[in-house]
């Protein structure tokens, strides 16, 4: 079994940038789980565990997928949180440029991987650069430090870089007690180049 993702990788330029940014938020939150640098990407679907031979079903729908699709400039600004900062679970950043296309790749894969049994998301899919997690809500409004807030409504104005999404990538996923390391497994060109 293969705990796999489908994601949109960065560049080192915009993961270098983000890092910064996760760098300068880091003391005023002790309550979120910073993602890694080299964890940074774009999820377009979790696919959870699966067999092997499932993976070949995967990267098919990759494939079909990313026929139809061009390469876009992908360009990173702002920050936020799902559901909103008051409670947040997910801290993120947004997208300035490219978030149509990106919304339609990963339309065009949930459509391909259903077509292959697996299952659709109920939740409609935002586009967005997952840069923590927040597990305690009730440790985050305790312990937030006073500058939290201002540090994060600077965050919101600044811009994080852009990268050329030429391809879509499936992904294995290992935990371990250390954290989860990625690992590409598949790549699929956009328009098939």
């Amino acid at each position: 079994m293969t705990r796999a993702f489908v994601a949109l990788l960065l560049d080192d330029a915009v993961r270098a940038s983000v890092d910064a940014e996760i760098a300068r938020l880091r003391p005023w939150s002790r309550a979120v789980a910073w993602v890694p640098p080299a964890n940074l990407h774009v999820t377009l679907k979790f696919l959870g565990e699966q067999p092997d031979a499932r993976l070949a079903d995967a990267t098919a729908a990759l494939a079909e997928a990313a026929s139809d699709a061009s390469s876009f400039d992908l360009a990173f600004h702002g920050l936020g949180a799902f559901p909103g900062l008051e409670r947040p679970r997910i801290l993120w950043i947004g997208m300035a440029e490219g978030a149509a296309a990106a919304r339609a790749v990963q339309a065009r894969l949930d459509a391909a991987l259903e077509r292959r049994g697996f299952p659709r998301d109920d939740r409609p899919w935002h586009p967005h650069l997952t840069i923590g997690r927040v597990f305690d809500e009730r440790r985050w409004r305790r312990e937030a430090e006073p500058g939290l807030y201002p540090a994060i409504a600077e965050a919101s104005r600044r811009s994080f870089g852009a990268v050329t999404v030429s391809h879509v990538s499936l992904m294995r996923s290992d935990l371990s007690p250390r954290g989860a390391r990625y690992r590409e497994l598949e790549r699929a060109a956009l328009g098939g180049s």
